[in-house]
């Protein structure tokens, strides 16, 4: 028996500097592409943590993420953020 290939998963946060970052998007399968494919358009970072993906699709979408989820995500941000000084820097 073939096992069926697994579905894509994608959450997309934002972070405003007010509170704890928000669910903003998230979905499965074609969704899951679709956000992926608008982040690579837009030159945001992605990042592959199918761990934390599973418990961000439990979060309703625009709520902030679970004090939980604060320091592994709090370690993407600090990521993202050297990412995007570097890329100003070489600008």
């Amino acid at each position: 028996m073939k096992a069926l290939p697994e579905k894509k998963k994608a959450v997309a946060l934002a972070y405003d500097n007010i509170g704890a970052p928000k669910v903003v998007a998230k979905g499965r399968g074609h969704i899951a592409q679709k956000i992926i494919q608008l982040a690579q358009k837009e030159g945001i970072p992605l990042q592959k943590n199918s761990d934390l993906v599973e418990a961000l699709l439990q979060v309703e979408l625009s709520q902030e993420i679970p004090e939980e989820l604060y320091l592994v995500v709090a370690e993407i941000l600090a990521f993202v953020y050297k990412l995007d000084k570097a890329n100003k820097i070489a600008d």
